[in-house]
């Protein structure tokens, strides 16, 4: 990945801000009016800028999680392919346990398969049978996206350098090995209070989840990260997001995979 340096001072003023839409609770501005336009090199360097920091602060990363899988997202920000970003330990969230509002910034809900690597993948011309043969489980998944750009107004750009637009997770707590499901016609229900309002299959991350993280794979070896024993993956929504709000409670269920529930505190 090449940056320009003049390009450099850009990155870290975009990274700080990302940095303060944290700690402060308010969200910034979009940051592709100050970054390289289009240029998904300089997103994924502010990404890495704010990663380096939060490593020496002593954060756990504990695997990736894949974006834009969704062929009608990336055809609205004009792009052809997902992105990624890092998952953190702090982002962990029980199966139940209440999420403070606090948490995330304008949050919103994607229910997913979570696979759980047993070997590295770090082979040339990685292929679905390599990822098949070095997961050990999936697990049911609900991914908290949020976004520190004020009204979620993001193009490919911002969401990169926010780190793919994440926030917390929760997984299921039953593992399923891959030999047991279909993982392209998987159905998913995703709902509020018994009131289903996210629908899809595994058919909609990328075609099957398997793409998604064989892609996943590829780039994170190209990049000389390469996916690792005990990494969790988040491979990409199998429905549309759905938005939340402080007390409310989802329950996400994907055939036969299982269920994961994703529970809000009510504002005090």
């Amino acid at each position: 990945m090449r940056i320009d340096r003049s390009h450099r001072a850009a990155i870290e003023t975009a990274a700080e801000k990302l940095r303060l839409a944290i700690k402060t609770g308010r969200p910034c501005a979009p940051l592709r009016h100050d970054l390289p336009g289009n240029d998904v090199d300089a997103a994924y360097a502010v990404q890495d800028s704010n990663t380096q920091i939060w490593l020496r602060e002593g954060r756990r990363p504990v695997g990736r999680k894949i974006g834009l899988t969704a062929k009608a997202v990336q055809r609205q920000l004009g792009v052809d392919r997902p992105d990624y970003g890092m998952l953190f330990a702090d982002m962990v969230v029980m199966d139940g346990e209440e999420i403070a509002s606090s948490r995330v910034l304008q949050p919103r809900l994607e229910a997913e398969v979570a696979f759980v690597m047993g070997q590295s993948l770090n082979a040339e011309r990685i292929s679905i049978v390599d990822v098949i043969r070095a997961t050990e489980y999936v697990l049911p998944a609900i991914e908290v996206v949020g976004s520190r750009i004020e009204n979620w107004d993001i193009n490919i750009v911002d969401t990169i350098a926010d780190n793919a637009s994440s926030g917390l997770f929760v997984l299921g707590t039953t593992p399923k090995l891959l030999n047991s499901i279909d993982l392209e016609l998987c159905g998913m229900t995703l709902a509020r209070r018994g009131e289903i309002l996210s629908l899809g299959t595994g058919a909609a991350c990328l075609g099957n989840p398997l793409n998604a993280v064989a892609w996943l794979a590829r780039i994170m070896r190209e990049r000389g990260r390469p996916l690792t024993e005990g990494d969790i993956v988040l491979s990409g929504a199998l429905g549309p997001m759905v938005p939340a709000s402080s007390g409310d409670a989802f329950e996400a269920r994907i055939g036969g995979i299982g269920a994961v529930r994703a529970l809000f505190a009510s504002s005090a």
